[in-house]
């Protein structure tokens, strides 16, 4: 069975803001300049940044046709979603953006009847709880395998795989 996930791509807009999920609107040094400084992504190579875009459902958020903010999900589009790289630009925050963002990516239509949800932050969690998460009802059922200093070790040659 094969489903088409070629459609047009949902946007909204909303006070001078849209945010959608076109990703040829996307500006790819705006998203790699926020993430290489990120907690979670420090040093993060412009090509690992593209691969992650090009193998993820994206959310763009634009003032005016420039990109203000970003998130995007990984996902099988039946059983699972997983919320990653999510980002306002500073100048931006305080206008509703990453609640609105939440929403966007919560009602979009593929990823609609998910069994199950996740992300992982360090310093949003009012936000997200907003949004329905709360922490994992058997964090010790919850395996990782992390290896946060990869981006600092390894030439960007190095990290990619042959596919």
């Amino acid at each position: 069975m094969e489903t088409s996930r070629t459609h047009e791509p949902p946007e909204a807009s909303r006070g001078g803001f849209t945010i959608s999920t076109d990703r040829s609107k996307l500006d790819l040094d705006v998203i790699h300049s926020f993430l290489r400084e990120s907690y979670w992504a420090r040093g993060i190579p412009q090509e690992i940044v593209a691969r992650s875009i090009e193998n993820s459902l994206c959310f763009g958020v634009f003032a005016s046709g420039k990109q203000v903010g970003f998130a995007r999900v990984i996902s099988d589009y039946a059983t699972y979603a997983y919320i990653a790289d999510v980002f306002i630009l500073e100048s931006y925050r305080g206008h509703g953006l990453g609640k609105w963002l939440m929403e966007q990516i919560l009602s979009h239509p593929q990823l609609q009847g998910l069994r199950r949800w996740s992300l992982c932050t360090r310093d949003a969690h009012g936000l997200y709880e907003k949004a329905g998460f709360t922490a994992p009802r058997s964090p010790q059922n919850y395996m990782e395998r992390a290896e946060p200093e990869v981006y600092q070790r390894a030439r960007p040659q190095e990290i990619h795989s042959e596919r």
